[in-house]
């Protein structure tokens, strides 16, 4: 719903909320390992770097969309840290996602997560850091259809149905029509329990 930023309205203390969502920043003791990654993983390249100390990278026309910076001195953090549960990118096809899944994989990158949420067909990955990275793609055209999808099954399944990666890619390339591998099987109740535990 468009915001109204007349002025008047900012003067009297209205809400104005961000145009988007432009980065994220990683700090690192790994800093090579994280900058192949993403680079590899998102098909990024360097923007900016002062090297050895912060690289700024994108993949598409923002100045950067993910930064890593390397600090030494940092400690490991508990498993069962609270924080920041993932990051998601958003691929425009269904075969953009199989594509990338297939191409990573050849390269030892593995999603260690496969789900179809209902609303998005999702991989999830950990990068060297073991941060979560979910890879997507929507599977409904319009944010009207989403809504009206999760109106009536987020209360019952708010996380989705875990699926098989390889099935699933193996089901695009016969020819399975893609209205039918968006489709969330109604199989009950989900959980975290499978991203806290994998």
């Amino acid at each position: 719903m468009p915001q109204d930023t007349s002025p008047q309205a900012v003067e009297a203390g209205a809400s104005i909320s961000p145009a988007r969502l432009a980065h994220v920043v990683l700090r690192t003791t790994q800093y090579d390992a994280m900058l192949t990654w993403y680079k590899t993983v998102l098909g990024a390249w360097t923007t900016f770097e002062a090297p050895g100390v912060l690289c700024f990278m994108t993949y598409d026309e923002e100045h950067h969309r993910v930064a890593i910076a390397n600090v030494p001195t940092l400690t490991e953090r508990p498993a069962k840290a609270v924080g920041l549960e993932h990051v998601a990118f958003t691929y425009g096809t269904l075969g953009d996602l199989v594509a990338t899944y297939e191409r990573l994989k050849t390269l030892g990158i593995e999603p260690y997560w496969t789900i179809n949420h209902g609303p998005t067909i999702s991989f999830y990955y950990r990068d060297p850091d073991s941060n979560q990275i979910e890879l997507q793609v929507d599977n409904f055209a319009t944010i009207e259809e989403t809504n009206a999808f999760l109106a009536k099954e987020f209360p019952k399944n708010p996380i989705g149905v875990e699926i098989d990666a390889d099935d699933f890619v193996r089901r695009f390339h016969d020819g399975v029509p893609e209205s039918e591998l968006r489709t969330r099987p109604d199989t009950g109740s989900g959980g975290f329990d499978a991203v806290r535990t994998s």
